[in-house]
């Protein structure tokens, strides 16, 4: 991949993630509008049914299409949704699901197309330090997207629906942005046949890819439940919600931007694990924010740096670990498994807050934290012994 295509590719990631993250101006949006939460739990609904199709049409489609074409169609979809959205103000709310659904759809494949086409133009060898700057392009677009969007909404008095448009416009850009790149960079060779990704959880699940991809449901049910329900854990206390919500997304694309070169060169399963006690150590921190507000400080700054440097280094594991002709398949199977645990664990989250407090939500965030850190351990351990295996005598060392 040619150096001077990258740009076009980072910013427009940058931009398609300045639009997901847009959508929390949905309750805004349908407040003004004289709705509330239950049209916006619909619309975002049905992103989550859009979103869960979007990532196996992908998975199919990416031996026929390069994907950074499909990158192109995803961005599209979500312009089409928030377009439809910021020309529909006197409509009611009955495109409010059709706009939700074309959002996710678009999430949900650039999510994967994105990665997607990056990893088919590097080596294995480069693929760490390329993932972690996209991971962190991404971010930029996530957290500084609704950052920007609220100021503008709240402080310069733009309307919400003016907003959307110019989300909208900013997802085009990101389309063109895209079909350069692709055009820059032109991908393998294409094949005429679906990609059967769906079958071939069978030979990945007897393979070492199979970890990465638990290890990226479990670590998202760590981000989503943290994230998610943070106003509700640290209500009755003196910290904000909006300052781990800041001080998350700093630390995660400063530590990316700045780091992602010393990171690739460093034995990843040491870094994997290293980074999974941070995050571990963040939920903990999680439980001492009634003693002082500073630990919520410093649980967005171990998360941050735990969650947001570890996710390109087990998606990086998730495509070198896989055999050539299944690494489409692992990538499709670990971006479901990351939207399953994001998704999946607040339904379960909010029961557990609702029936049995914070204590027990922060132990099985600790659980899952620790589970996914315990993965790392077991793969260091697996690889320290494939190289002593490698080396002759280097198993016999140590017991000399």
């Amino acid at each position: 991949m040619r150096q001077s295509s990258a740009p076009f590719l980072f910013a427009g990631t940058m931009l398609a993630a300045a639009g997901y993250g847009a959508t929390f101006l949905l309750a805004s949006y349908y407040r003004a509008q004289g709705g509330g939460d239950i049209e916006t739990g619909l619309t975002l609904g049905a992103a989550m049914v859009g979103t869960f199709v979007g990532v196996p049409l992908v998975g199919w489609l990416s031996g026929r299409f390069d994907a950074a074409r499909m990158g192109v169609i995803a961005c599209c979809a979500v312009a089409s949704g928030f377009l439809l959205l910021a020309s529909t103000t006197n409509a009611g709310f009955k495109l409010g699901m059709a706009s939700g659904f074309l959002i996710g759809l678009g999430w949900g494949m650039f999510y994967i197309s994105a990665p997607m086409a990056l990893s088919e133009r590097i080596t294995d060898a480069d693929r760490a330090f390329w993932f972690t700057r996209f991971g962190a392009f991404q971010m930029v677009g996530i957290g500084g997207g609704p950052f920007l969007l609220n100021l503008a909404v709240h402080q310069a008095g733009l309307s919400i629906e003016t907003a959307f448009l110019l989300v909208g416009l900013a997802c085009l850009a990101a389309s063109a942005l895209l079909w350069i790149f692709g055009s820059l960079a032109p991908g393998g060779p294409r094949i005429q046949a679906l990609r059967p990704w769906l079958t071939d959880i069978v030979v990945i699940g007897r393979s070492s890819s199979i970890r990465p991809i638990i290890m990226v449901a479990l670590g998202a049910c760590v981000f989503s439940g943290i994230l998610t329900f943070q106003s509700t854990l640290v209500e009755g206390t003196t910290a904000s919600a909006a300052t781990f919500f800041a001080v998350y997304a700093l630390t995660v694309v400063a530590a990316r931007l700045l780091l992602a070169r010393t990171l690739a060169k460093l034995p990843q399963a040491a870094l994997a694990t290293g980074l999974l006690a941070a995050m571990a150590l963040g939920v903990v921190a999680m439980w001492c924010v009634a003693l002082h507000p500073a630990f919520q400080i410093l649980a967005a700054i171990l998360t941050g740096i735990g969650y947001g440097l570890v996710y390109s280094v087990i998606q990086t594991w998730a495509v070198n670990d896989t055999p050539q002709g299944l690494r489409h398949a692992a990538l499709t199977w670990f971006v479901l498994s990351y939207f399953i645990g994001v998704f999946g664990f607040p339904v379960i989250g909010g029961w557990v807050l609702v029936n049995f407090g914070k204590s027990t939500f922060l132990v099985i965030l600790l659980v899952a934290a620790l589970a996914e850190l315990l993965i790392a351990v077991n793969i260091g351990f697996a690889r320290r012994r494939s190289a002593a295996l490698v080396v002759p005598g280097a198993g016999r060392t140590s017991g000399s």
